[in-house]
Order: structure tokens, then sequence, then C-alpha cells
């Protein structure tokens, strides 16, 4: 990452703000933060990491971070779906501009990312037979997904998706954070 990269890193997180107005970078300072970028409230694989989040929650939780999903554009749509999956309290951050989205350094998926054969049978593995759902783009559908874990208003753990249907280890991510700080 570039100094510039880094600079408009840290502007964008100190700037950043939770719909209820607590700023994520005060949050980042109080415990590890797992900050996690949707796609859009449609979204198969959305779906599947919320349902995953939720399973991950108390897990999640014990190693001392919290959850804050970023979302664009839709916040009525993430807000019912994130109550559909039991998640009703979780921090969210809208950013419509996609500003925090371009300063972690996730991109506009390719069409093999979005569209690959390995990524369409899993969408219909997590959204038929795992009963997410298939639904309509409610934001920028191109708008590739990842997952943070910052604290300190450092990154200190990530996971930059490769397809839309990657599925990280949310909970292993933030255990891996608690047992480097513990040697």
């Amino acid at each position: 990452m570039t100094k510039e990269n880094l600079r408009d890193l840290c502007r964008v997180i100190d700037a950043a703000s939770t719909t209820s107005g607590e700023r994520l970078a005060v949050l980042s300072e109080e415990s590890p933060v797992l900050l996690v970028f949707l796609r859009h409230a449609g979204c198969t694989f959305c779906r599947e990491a919320l349902s995953d989040i939720a399973r991950q929650r108390s897990a999640i939780e014990r190693t001392g971070a919290r959850i804050i999903l970023v979302h664009m554009r839709d916040s009525q749509s993430i807000e019912k779906l994130a109550g559909r999956y039991g998640l009703q309290g979780v921090k969210r951050i809208c950013d419509s501009s996609q500003a925090l989205y371009r300063a972690f350094g996730l991109k506009r998926g390719r069409l093999m990312q979005l569209l690959g054969p390995k990524v369409l049978w899993r969408g219909i593995h997590a959204g038929l037979l795992e009963g997410h759902g298939i639904g309509r783009p409610t934001a920028d559908s191109f708008q590739m997904p990842g997952v943070f874990l910052i604290h300190q208003s450092t990154i200190v753990g990530r996971v930059r998706h490769r397809t839309a249907a990657d599925r990280p280890d949310y909970a292993r991510l933030c255990a891996e954070l608690k047992s480097a700080a513990a040697r």
C-alpha cells in the first residue's frame, strides 16, 4: 500500500460513521472491529454471509471484536435482512459513495468473479438449497465484497473476495487476532 493510499484509508476510516452516528475510528480504538463489506441486499451471497455471521456471532464477540456491516444505499433492505438473520443491533455503515470500498481496495468484479460457473453453482446451492433466495440488485451489483479486521485504525486481518461466492470464516479471522495478541 502506497503512502497516498494509506493516507486515504486513514482519512476515510476517520470520517466514516455508523448509522447511529458512532465514528469508525473511535470504535476501532475501543476494540477490534470486524468490518464486513456487503454487495447488496438482493445478493444471495450477502444473505449467506449474514447467516454465517449470525451463526458465528458469539464466537466473534468472545474475541472482543464487534461486527459492523458496510453496505451501499439500501439501508432499509439491509436492516430488514439483518433482522431476518438475527443480527438486530449490529452496527451498520451506509457507504453510498463507495468511498470505504475503494479505500479498502475492494474493486468492481469482472464477469468470471460474478457469474463464472463456480459462482453460479454456489449461487444455486446457497440461494435454493440453503434457502437464502435470489433477489434483485439494490445497489452496485458489480461491487466485490470483503472483510477486514481493524484495530486502532489499523488493518490487522483481511479477506478480499476473489469471487462473489467466497465464504470467509469470520470467527477464525477474529480468533487469529486474539491468539496473536496473547503471544
